[in-house]
């Protein structure tokens, strides 16, 4: 590890970051401005293939291929990381004559993807060669090109991969959101790649998985004493009571803060009905809602119940805010 050279003032620090974003965001600008049919007709050559996408690239490159091939994998796009190498000793077994290969180098030269690249065009696979030089012999290699060059890397030496790879990034990032709103990919989709995680759940989930069900939703009638509702909720142990006819029709919801207003009030439990107490107008949900739509409900209109009804209004169950939080949901 080096050793600094004297004192370094702190603003240094920030002032080095600085033209490093600033040297980053105009290699990213340029990159923009100049995207043209090429990469029009990469888009159209993915979305037409009947194969996967094998991405491909030595060093820093390839970290970058790698998270490219993430990110297309999870967006719709069947893709994978090959290290170059690897597939020069057996793994080229792994790309097929349908498959397409991206196949990233900043110089356009290195030698392994050179190699890799030419045999595999002979057995029929196509090839986008992404590179910093369009006259570099992988560019001319490649059936497609996309133009990945800065005119200087945001390292201050001019040697380190710095903004050749964050423009490499957003060039894989465009194509897999190009692809993706070609695909009408859906949140629906993305969450069957993400089964596992928290953004998975909150996009897979639906309210009747969670939810407490009829037999375990405390439910009363309009007519019900306080007294009696008390005894209910507590049952229930759910600090609230759906108020329905007989019909099972929804009436409205009397909650533990009704009740505390209700002792407030000086009213007489033993004597006064539900109905004069509780809230006939509440919000609802129904069972096949996305959980998280209905914690949104909850959320804007700050209550930690939620009556479950079907498309007629009849009260199915219930929702509480702990169940949310025990699915993961939030």
């Amino acid at each position: 590890m080096a050793k600094s050279k004297g004192f370094i003032c702190d603003s240094t620090f920030i002032i080095s970051a600085k033209k490093v974003i600033k040297e980053e965001q105009k290699a990213i600008q340029a990159l923009a401005n100049r995207l043209d049919e090429n990469f029009i007709l990469a888009c159209k050559t993915l979305l037409a293939s009947t194969g996967r996408v094998v991405i491909t690239g030595m060093g820093k490159s390839g970290h970058i291929a790698n998270k490219i091939a993430a990110t297309l994998a999870s967006t719709g796009t069947p893709s994978f990381f090959v290290h170059p190498s690897e597939a020069l000793h057996g793994d080229l077994g792994m790309i097929t004559p349908d498959d397409i290969v991206i196949a990233i180098s900043n110089s356009g030269a290195t030698n392994e993807l050179l190699i890799l690249s030419a045999i595999i065009k002979r057995q029929g696979t196509k090839v986008i060669a992404m590179t910093g030089d369009s006259k570099s012999e992988l560019a001319k290699l490649g059936d497609i090109h996309l133009d990945i060059g800065v005119k200087k890397e945001a390292c201050p030496l001019d040697l380190a991969p710095t903004s050749s790879t964050t423009v490499t990034l957003v060039m894989g990032d465009a194509l897999a959101v190009a692809l993706l709103k070609a695909r009408d990919f859906t949140p629906e989709d993305f969450a069957r790649s993400h089964p596992g995680g928290r953004l998975g759940r909150r996009l897979l989930v639906r309210v009747k998985e969670i939810m407490h069900d009829r037999e375990n939703t405390p439910l009363v009638s309009p007519d019900t004493l306080l007294t009696s509702a008390i005894i209910e909720m507590t049952r229930k142990n759910l600090g609230t009571t759906l108020i329905i006819d007989d019909q099972n029709t929804l009436l409205g919801i009397f909650t533990d803060g009704d009740l505390r207003r209700a002792f407030e009030e000086g009213s007489d439990m033993s004597t006064t009905m539900i109905s004069e107490k509780a809230s006939m107008n509440c919000y609802t949900a129904y069972m096949d809602d996305l959980a998280v739509s209905a914690f949104n409900i909850m959320q804007e209109n700050q209550i930690t119940v939620l009556p479950i009804v079907d498309s007629s209004n009849r009260a199915v169950g219930i929702l509480h805010m702990h169940d949310l939080l025990k699915s993961g949901i939030i």
